[in-house]
């Protein structure tokens, strides 16, 4: 199920860094990607990969460049079919009733 594949994409947090990083610049490079994280450009190729299986990430070459985008489309549909279903309404109750009890601003 492909849906499983986003999920199992989404579960890991740095593949939720590569993925904030792509909404931040849009068509980066792997060694764009690497700066400022501290991970072997080869364990970000494995998580990109997966990243491309769950077609949440897909890439272009230019040149000997390899660019990566990201794909909001398995996201939406994620969203479509789990998130949306739920009032915001209810959540919006429900978020309001938690920060109160817990003693947080809002």
């Amino acid at each position: 199920m492909h849906a499983d594949k986003v999920f199992k994409a989404l579960a890991d947090p740095t593949r939720r860094k590569l993925l904030d990083r792509l909404c931040e610049k849009n068509g980066q490079t792997l060694g764009e990607l690497c700066e400022n994280l501290d991970m072997a450009r080869q364990s970000a190729t494995q998580h990109l990969g997966i990243l491309e299986e769950a077609h949440l990430v897909s890439t272009v070459r230019r040149g000997r460049e390899k660019l990566h985008f990201i794909n909001p489309v398995p996201i939406h549909e994620v969203y479509e079919r789990w998130v949306r279903k739920f009032e915001i309404q209810r959540l919006s109750l429900l978020h309001d009733l938690k920060t109160e009890l817990e003693g947080e601003e809002k």
